[in-house]
């Protein structure tokens, strides 16, 4: 025997099941929206990407190899320039110290003869020589300390145009 009780039970659970089961296809529709918009937009980034796959890459991959080859003859200007600055500085201080030798055994010859000289003549003579081989060579040094630092400054004006023509190249190939 079916009482009211078991019936109205048995309705109010047969509710409940409908209402979840509502409940159950509402939240599945929303999710089926968030999957489509969420596919949406991966579709559109393969799109994206197959495109790029098809054209960007090939312009990208042409820009690369322009870029590297830009890179090597940066590379290659880098060392000529560097090279070429290397020899002229060698060929620079082996100049100053062919003029200081030279210079130097100048000064040793000259002074025993005119020592030997002006010995016998004048003790007074012999000093004053003396000290005038001392000025020379001490307007000599200095000559070779602003040489010196003559070379020093073409040196790092030197780097600073080279650093300049780099940083210009590089500046170009990010362009």
């Amino acid at each position: 025997v079916v009482t009211r009780d078991d019936v109205e039970k048995s309705l109010k659970a047969k509710w409940q099941y409908v209402k979840d089961k509502e409940q159950l296809l509402k939240d599945l529709r929303s999710q089926i929206e968030e999957t489509g918009r969420r596919l949406s937009v991966k579709q559109g980034e393969r799109d994206y990407w197959l495109e790029y796959k098809n054209v960007g890459s090939k312009t990208q991959a042409n820009k690369i190899m322009n870029l590297e080859k830009d890179i090597k003859e940066v590379k290659d200007d880098l060392h000529r320039a560097t090279e070429y600055y290397r020899n002229a500085l060698k060929a620079v201080k082996e100049e100053n110290d062919r003029l200081l030798e030279r210079h130097m055994k100048l000064s040793k010859e000259q002074a025993p003869e005119n020592a030997v000289r002006y010995l016998d003549k004048n003790s007074r003579r012999e000093i004053e020589e003396n000290e005038w081989l001392k000025e020379e060579v001490k307007i000599y040094q200095k000559e070779v300390s602003d040489l010196k630092a003559s070379i020093q400054l073409l040196e790092e004006e030197n780097i600073g145009l080279v650093t300049k023509l780099i940083d210009s190249k590089l500046q170009n190939l990010r362009v």
